[in-house]
């Protein structure tokens, strides 16, 4: 599935052209940035409250130079939330059109090493899990949110 969406973020417009995906090994490592995911845990999804922009993410953030995809993933959401991702599965990319880059987004079954206390970055102040039927209450990504959280659940639940 493909989804064109046209957003306004900080003032600007910005064009997302989202696309399901079963692997990312045709994307161009070099241009996916920003790796995210739609983290389940006991049937909630799992998401942080950014403490410097002041609003609710998906966990995840930027890749390191030399890691892979998956290595992001991993590192991300242990650092943001305090869990172990126990099994991942590709959702999709979505294309940044003015930037030229891809955020790629995943969904995982995690679980938690122990309480959250702080993430290394200081991005993150709290996590707090939402039923996946109310994910629009806490972000409004319109199509494009309303698909990941379907193919998220579809996967998980496969």
């Amino acid at each position: 599935m493909v989804i064109k969406n046209q957003i306004l973020y900080l003032g600007s417009k910005i064009d997302l052209i989202y696309k399901d995906a079963d692997s990312f090994e045709d994307l161009p490592l070099e241009k996916c940035m920003q790796v995210h995911s739609l983290c389940f845990y006991n049937g909630k999804i799992v998401i942080g409250f950014d403490g410097n922009k002041k609003h609710l993410v998906l966990i995840g953030g930027g890749r390191e130079p030399g890691e892979t995809l998956g290595q992001t993933l991993v590192r991300e959401i242990k650092e943001e939330s305090n869990m172990r991702v126990i099994k991942y599965w590709p959702v999709g990319s979505q294309y940044v059109v003015q930037e030229d880059t891809y955020q790629i987004r995943y969904c995982c079954l995690v679980e938690p090493y122990g309480p959250f206390v702080f993430d290394p970055d200081g991005d993150i102040t709290r996590i707090q899990m939402i039923n996946p039927k109310e994910f629009s209450k806490y972000f409004d990504w319109g199509d494009i949110g309303d698909r990941l959280v379907e193919r998220s659940l579809d996967l998980i639940n496969r």
